[in-house]
């Protein structure tokens, strides 16, 4: 099968390579000696890539902290499962799907990718397969952010941090259908886009000062640094600030710093496909590529509008 390897940490995007690689072996995987129990192999139709992914040592090593080069990066997918191995419940063959792999296994830049079936959820046949891809991780990082981590109820406000970029316009619109009061950021650029999606104010982070939106009571956070220290200050009381930068820099007075990594939730899938087919949750999906251009669209220079999804199969 075709798929994108990585083999050299240090090269980046640079050290990308469309290679040839062994098909997933169906049938050793459908036996008790197969690999991991509930995998399923997937014909991957369209995969999500996340920009840094470069920089995770679960890209490099395995679960036991082996060397695993060379590995095949991208962990968000839709497609069709072709073949199931022992013990695997709630999906069938021929089944459209979609979801997260493990980040220390093998992941989606390929023709077919083995993955647990508890990680992946029923993708409806009206909902087009690249949409599937492009808010698997962006649409769970939205709702654990959002609801799990931060707790988030109607008539709260909710400060998020790149409301027009892949996951912030996710976050809005799921914020806004909560029945919260929705402070999107991000530079001037993208405030037509984060207003589209749903954010009630604006804030340019170059022009505008972050202080005068006043207390909030929930910030996601995806940018960390600076802008992460100064929205500390403006938690009120009992709220949270929510990141996936890596440990918070700084915390609340009164309130919570949380850092997660988000994880595949079937239940979590299905309701953002939902939302998806009845038009309450709109894509964010910026370069649609090829695998066999999958490394050009990674390593452009221009800035990323949405999400980056690569087409697998037409």
């Amino acid at each position: 099968m075709k798929a994108i390897v990585v083999t050299d940490r240090a090269a980046g995007t640079a050290g990308m390579r469309l290679a040839e690689r062994p098909d997933p072996d169906a049938a050793r995987l459908a036996g008790l000696e197969g690999a991991n129990y509930g995998d399923v192999v997937v014909a991957v139709h369209a995969s999500g890539y996340t920009g840094d992914e470069l920089e995770w040592p679960s890209t490099w090593i395995d679960r036991l902290g082996r060397d695993r080069t060379p590995s095949v990066p991208g962990h968000e997918l839709a497609g069709v499962v072709t073949a199931l191995s022992y013990g695997t419940s709630g999906l069938s063959v021929g089944q459209r799907v979609f979801g997260l792999t493990d980040w220390t296994r093998d992941g989606t830049l390929a023709e077919y990718t083995v993955v647990e079936a508890r990680n992946l959820a029923p993708l409806p046949g009206d909902v087009d397969l690249v949409a599937g891809a492009g808010v698997a991780m962006t649409g769970l990082t939205a709702w654990q952010g959002l609801f799990d981590h931060g707790r988030l109820r109607a008539g709260q406000s909710v400060l998020v941090h790149g409301a027009a970029g892949a996951v912030g316009s996710m976050a809005t619109q799921l914020a806004r259908e909560a029945g919260a009061h929705v402070i999107g950021t991000g530079r001037a650029t993208g405030r037509r886009a984060a207003l589209d999606f749903g954010a009630q104010e604006f804030v340019d982070l170059d022009r505008d000062t972050l202080e005068d939106v006043g207390r909030v009571d929930l910030v996601f956070d995806v940018i960390g640094g600076d802008v992460q220290k100064r929205s500390a200050a403006l938690v009120r009381a009992g709220g949270t600030l929510v990141t996936v930068t890596g440990p918070p820099e700084a915390r609340p007075a009164d309130g919570l710093a949380v850092d997660f990594v988000v994880v595949s939730d079937r239940a979590q899938l299905g309701e953002i496909a939902q939302r998806v087919r009845d038009g309450r949750l709109r894509t964010n999906i910026g370069t649609v590529a090829t695998l066999d251009d999958a490394v050009a669209a990674f390593t452009t220079t221009a800035p990323a509008k949405g999400k980056t999804v690569i087409r697998v199969r037409p």
